[in-house]
């Protein structure tokens, strides 16, 4: 008989998500249709091909219902509509912020609907230093996001996160700890509702 040694990251993972299924019943899901568990919000042309689609896909293979736009959504679709509503069901945000992040008003006001909304954010600082977040107003976002807009950067900037580098990080490692944290964040929100 082969035995496989775990280590105690991949053990204390394995303990996560035994605990995370075992808080779901048929009859009290910790997910429902029209919820999502995670809202990955991120600048497609920095991550949308790595670290957003590697989270998206760990993240389901962990049976949680995580939300990325070109997975969720399809032609047809309400852009705004879909993604505000994701945002005000879902769980938790994970905000994986690069160095093209701040320059889309998409990702400004995804990030503002999140921190209004209290949700618990997971910032991924990758390839930026959270110091380095900083409003780009070319003249395209609105008076009246402007200061919603600086509000939400400097909450994420006073929010404790992962930081990785693309260059030198592995991203199994990345995807990995971002994700023990959000299965830590639902067992522990889960058990204040009982």
């Amino acid at each position: 008989m082969h035995m496989q040694r775990y280590s105690s990251a991949a053990m204390k993972m394995m303990n996560f998500h035994r605990n995370f299924l075992a808080l779901q019943t048929p009859t009290n899901p910790l997910v429902t249709n029209k919820a999502c568990d995670v809202f990955i919000n991120h600048r497609g042309i920095d991550t949308k091909r790595t670290i957003a689609t590697l989270l998206y896909d760990h993240l389901s293979r962990l049976n949680l219902q995580p939300f990325l736009d070109n997975k969720n959504m399809k032609p047809g679709d309400k852009l705004f509509d879909n993604i505000d509503n994701a945002i005000k069901n879902c769980k938790v945000g994970i905000t994986v912020f690069s160095p093209n992040y701040c320059k889309s008003y998409f990702c400004l006001h995804e990030l503002a609907l999140i921190m209004e909304s209290k949700k618990k954010v997971i910032p991924i600082f990758c390839d930026i230093k959270p110091s380095q977040l900083a409003l780009v107003n070319n003249g395209t976002v609105p008076d009246k996001d402007l200061e919603r807009f600086k509000l939400a950067i400097e909450e994420a900037k006073n929010t404790v996160g992962l930081t990785f580098d693309s260059l030198k990080g592995n991203w199994s490692d990345v995807v990995t700890s971002a994700s023990e944290i959000v299965i830590e964040s639902l067992i522990e929100m889960k058990s204040e509702e009982i």
